[in-house]
């Protein structure tokens, strides 16, 4: 499979990045285990996760989704062919806010590595900006891990514009390492925020960008109905405001730009993501192999300009 270069540094990833949020939340251990191999086994090379997944299920700790991941590498015994990403300084299921001071950084880095069963951390994320602390604390710790060899690049999800560039001017005027990637929200439904405020910034820093909620938290496979039902449901919650003018529209063009290349919707919309010139691989889970057809047909769906005009609200 073609790998994708990881913005300026040496990590080569698969068009599509896995998001470890599933594990131990709709699938179990042995599930995930089932899944990842598949995903390995297909070709693709990195896996997303966090420190605090999946904090948001009833009776869960937060821990289990690196827990899960980490007995699955120390099962496969190939820990350098994967890309292994995670995040830390988010909200956990005793603490509503963020914390990404040096202590939380440095003392939690240590706690990852153990659930992970390895030694180093190749992309070791922000994953909410606290805007109370300095971004030099933050990227001193960093700088701290980096030098020690636990981790070998560092990156941010939920940030500001104006934190990002702060954080990418303070690293550079020091010599430190520096955001070498940016994981925000981004897909065919949800555009605004990272076209108008990211999407230049990421191109003149050359960011590797790995946009979250590819697929709107499923909206975009097209096999979820608005009703009473899924608004109810956990997943319903999330996904219940794209029920709209908006929505409907931008599923009828997915599903016929879907027919028309004999692939899914799925394809489609993440194919579109890596049809978008600063975007470098999206995140998706799947909680069945077969779900990962949809990436290996993305990863290679040429989208046609008029596709893509369609795709264009």
């Amino acid at each position: 499979m073609v790998k994708n270069q990881f913005g300026n540094t040496s990590l080569k990833t698969a068009p599509i990045i896995f998001g470890g949020n599933v594990f131990g939340w709709t699938l179990d251990e042995q599930q995930s285990h089932q899944v990842l191999d598949a995903f390995i086994d297909k070709g693709f090379n990195m896996i997303d996760t966090s420190n605090n997944y999946p904090r948001w299920v009833p009776g869960a700790t937060g821990l289990e989704s690196e827990t899960i991941l980490g007995k699955w590498m120390q099962q496969r015994k190939s820990r350098d062919s994967y890309i292994i990403a995670t995040k830390v300084g988010g909200k956990t299921t005793s603490r509503n806010t963020p914390n990404t001071s040096a202590k939380e950084i440095i003392r939690e880095v240590e706690l990852s590595l153990k659930r992970l069963k390895t030694d180093y951390i190749d992309l070791y994320q922000l994953h909410y900006d606290q805007e109370e602390t300095p971004v030099a604390e933050t990227l001193e710790a960093f700088n701290t891990l980096v030098q020690a060899g636990k981790v070998r690049y560092i990156g941010a999800s939920n940030i500001s514009a104006s934190r990002l560039r702060a954080s990418l001017d303070y690293a550079n005027t020091m010599g430190i390492p520096s955001y070498c990637s940016l994981q925000p929200l981004y897909n065919l439904y949800d555009r605004d925020i990272y076209e108008k405020n990211f999407r230049s910034l990421a191109a003149s820093e050359q960011l590797a960008v790995t946009p979250y909620y590819s697929l709107a938290s499923g909206f975009l496979t097209g096999k979820y109905t608005d009703n009473p039902a899924l608004r109810a449901s956990e997943r319903g919650k999330t996904i219940s405001k794209y029920f709209n003018h908006k929505g409907e529209i931008l599923l009828s063009n997915i599903q016929r730009i879907a027919e028309s290349h004999q692939v899914s919707m799925s394809a489609v919309a993440l194919a579109w993501l890596l049809h978008q010139p600063t975007v470098t691989a999206p995140i998706a889970s799947a909680t069945k192999a077969s779900h990962l057809e949809a990436f290996v047909e993305a990863s290679t769906l040429q989208l046609s300009t008029w596709d893509l005009k369609l795709l264009s609200l």
